[in-house]
């Protein structure tokens, strides 16, 4: 089902579902079934062999499933979507697909603890190398590429630094050696970034946060084109088992229903957020893309529409003041992931991203004194009252 609508605002709640295909039903229903009988023993063996298409058993697909699949994949521009039971499941199905033993990936200069761990894991069992890039010049990327390089991975905006890639002219080069781009969109969103339209693979999000927003569902979404998305369907989703549930595929179709009202209420606020933060005594540093001294405002303004609901700042002082600033609040919660309605704050150097060395996460700017907070979609007056007191209780 291609796209049809070309406002992603009207897309996104019409596009991938046709109620007259399922009686009417103006919300898509949840299949809630293990498997699915067939009409006869020569249509399971037609349907086994891939000559008729079907549903069979729903780690092999689902229709509920199916639907979510469809509408990600045409809100990025996509050939193929493909629904995992989490962001880390989606991520590990794409770089084992996309790799092997003695291959070379090259990363962007910060990631999510997990994903790191993950590569760690995979550097020690498969010998893989892995490098990290800040991605800054053309030259700076070929000089880091391998001939056994597999895979270009990228998040951008950087979690939890704010960093931004230029990801037009990474696939620029790319292409020049054939090496696929996969770049971690959850913070962005396809409403604020389409990394496959500016020449990138594979787009992957942690649905778990924006795209579900209501902090109820952990799930995982890939999206590409169709023949990779065939290959990891077939290969790493259905042998490793990450699949995602009818019902949680159905918490995220009705959560990304208010995708574009959401982002603009986060936008609005972090930016007003920002603005305060940068003004508080006891604030060192604000990270955000969209705000002006970002020393990567430029490519903040070139590929996203707004600058997202995530800031980072630094305190003035040590790790016990950050976390003496963090017990002082009362609304905001102390609390991992993002993207939810309630704004969260958290501490990376000893939460999201304690499993990275502490030399390595210094060199991603991960600092003792770095806090990273998702700007929820209260009014952000009440917000910023919460951070101001808490702040200003710091001597």
């Amino acid at each position: 089902m291609g796209k049809k609508y070309k406002h992603i605002e009207t897309a996104i709640i019409h596009d991938g579902y046709e109620d007259k295909e399922m009686l009417g039903s103006l919300a898509p229903p949840i299949f809630q079934t293990s498997t699915f009988t067939f009409d006869s023993a020569e249509q399971g063996e037609l349907r086994f062999s891939g000559k008729e298409d079907g549903y069979i058993y729903s780690r092999l697909g689902n229709p509920t499933v199916t639907i979510l699949e469809k509408k990600i994949a045409t809100l990025e521009n996509g050939e193929r979507g493909l629904a995992f039971s989490s962001g880390m499941a989606a991520v590990s199905a794409v770089l084992i697909a996309l790799s092997k033993a003695n291959d070379h990936i090259l990363c962007s200069s910060g990631l999510y603890g997990c994903t790191f761990g993950l590569l760690t894991m995979m550097k020690d069992k498969y010998n893989m190398k892995v490098d990290f890039s800040n991605m800054d010049t053309e030259e700076e990327i070929r000089s880091k590429v391998k001939p056994e390089t597999a895979v270009i991975y990228i998040e951008t905006p950087i979690n939890p630094t704010m960093r931004l890639v230029d990801l037009e002219m990474v696939s620029k080069v790319a292409k020049e050696f054939d090496i696929p781009v996969v770049v971690d969109n959850t913070f962005s969103t396809p409403y604020l970034q389409k990394p496959l339209d500016l020449g990138c693979d594979v787009v992957i999000h942690s649905a778990t946060k924006y795209i579900g927003g209501h902090g109820d569902v952990i799930a995982g979404l890939v999206v590409g084109k169709k023949e990779f998305v065939d290959k990891v369907a077939l290969t790493t989703l259905k042998d490793f088992g990450g699949v995602m549930s009818p019902f949680d595929a159905w918490l995220l179709i009705r959560g990304l229903k208010t995708l574009p009202l959401r982002m603009d209420r986060h936008c609005e606020n972090a930016k007003k957020i920002m603005e305060h933060l940068k003004n508080h005594p006891k604030v060192d540093n604000v990270f955000y893309p969209h705000e002006s001294t970002n020393p990567d405002f430029s490519i903040g303004k070139k590929q996203m529409r707004k600058g997202g609901g995530m800031v980072s700042f630094e305190i003035k002082g040590n790790k016990k003041d950050a976390q003496q600033f963090l017990n002082a609040l009362s609304m905001i919660k102390i609390a991992v992931s993002l993207g939810d309605a309630e704004s969260l704050i958290q501490h990376p150097a000893t939460m999201t991203h304690a499993v990275v060395p502490e030399e390595s996460r210094k060199k991603m700017g991960i600092t003792d004194q770095l806090i990273r907070l998702s700007v929820g979609l209260e009014a952000w007056p009440d917000i910023w009252d919460d951070l101001k007191q808490a702040l200003d209780q710091l001597k």
